[in-house]
């Protein structure tokens, strides 16, 4: 019997356990994928360490940002054959419910996300369904196909297909990290007019500067909302809160201007406040949740990096093996030399 080894978690809190496991055999629909590229991300650390979003079964093996190489394509595979370079959606969606047949796979009414309802990618293989596999164009490497799927898709989403961002707005992005450095980048190249980084690191706010952010606030010295809107003349057209406390979120929506329009990314268990409904509804302000992605974000992500529209390289931070998957983890935690993406390297290990 073939074997693999895998990062697997068993424990919130607890280190990975790095596993020789059987290597899984791919259903008739399904294909199996040779992991050559995981990224790691802020749920990753929800997961792992902090424990506070729940999984359906331990022990179970993280990691939902995947690329890699078909292994094997199952007998009704109709697209994908043996040596195929794909990145997977970060969940296995059905394809059949109604918000699959829209388009709208984040809110797959059976959606199984790598890692948390099964076993993901930070091992060297990793089984998945052929629907939930896109190309990955030759000219982009796996690491940056890795972490498009989720790092880079999901501000783009909030930014595009929630948000509806429109050449010539202004953006203000609460928080900087991952998520929110890649909105910065995303912002501009849509055509954003001016763009307000929001955040308390200030290597975080250096980066967003220099790619692309107008303006630089931190929240620990005053006001955010009224810092934008003295910088912008008024307030932000397009607010994008990616940190997930009640702090920020309210910022965010106090920075808009009338018809603006604030997305939130960030997920957290608290309970922040609207403002008076006389001022929030006579301004005709939204606030919109953006949850994950689409297909259609990863593929036309990818499209713009392959023809070079896109530069995506400074964005992995680091590259582990898959047996230090536990040191990949204390790195992203760390946010240390401005970390934005990590990605962990399975055939290196």
């Amino acid at each position: 019997m073939k074997t693999m080894m895998a990062a697997r978690l068993a424990k919130p809190g607890q280190p990975l356990l790095l596993e020789e496991l059987p290597v899984p055999q791919p259903a008739s629909d399904e294909i199996l994928l040779k992991v050559e590229a995981c990224g790691l991300c802020g749920t990753d650390l929800h997961l792992a360490v902090a424990g506070d979003i729940p999984v359906e079964r331990m022990p179970i093996t993280l990691g939902h940002e995947a690329a890699g190489v078909v292994a094997v394509a199952g007998r009704d595979a109709r697209s994908l054959r043996e040596g195929d370079r794909v990145v997977l959606f970060p969940a296995a969606y059905c394809g059949a419910c109604r918000f699959c047949l829209q388009g709208r796979h984040s809110l797959c009414d059976r959606s199984k996300v790598y890692g948390m309802a099964r076993d993901g990618a930070l091992a060297e293989y990793v089984v998945a369904p052929e629907r939930s596999a896109i190309r990955l164009p030759d000219a982009v490497p796996f690491e940056i196909g890795a972490i498009v799927t989720d790092g880079v898709a999901t501000p783009f989403h909030a930014l595009r297909s929630r948000g509806g961002l429109r050449a010539g707005e202004t953006v203000a992005v609460f928080g900087c990290g991952g998520l929110g450095t890649h909105a910065v980048m995303l912002a501009r190249l849509m055509g954003a007019a001016r763009i307000a980084a929001v955040d308390v690191d200030e290597k975080a706010l250096a980066r967003a500067r220099a790619l692309g952010a107008d303006v630089a606030i931190d929240m620990r010295r005053g006001d955010p909302a009224k810092a934008i809107r003295s910088a912008f003349g008024r307030g932000a057209d397009l607010a994008l809160e990616f940190v997930g406390v009640p702090e920020t979120v309210e910022a965010a929506v106090r920075s808009l201007d009338k018809a603006g329009r604030a997305v939130i990314v960030g997920v957290g268990m608290g309970r922040p406040a609207l403002p008076p409904l006389a001022a929030f509804v006579g301004r005709e302000q939204s606030v919109l949740g953006s949850f994950g992605m689409d297909r259609a974000d990863i593929e036309d992500l990818l499209a713009l990096v392959a023809v070079g529209r896109l530069d995506l390289s400074a964005s992995v931070s680091a590259r582990y093996p898959l047996a230090e998957a536990n040191s990949a983890l204390e790195h992203l935690a760390s946010k240390r030399e401005g970390v934005v993406r990590v990605v962990v390297v399975p055939s290196t290990s």
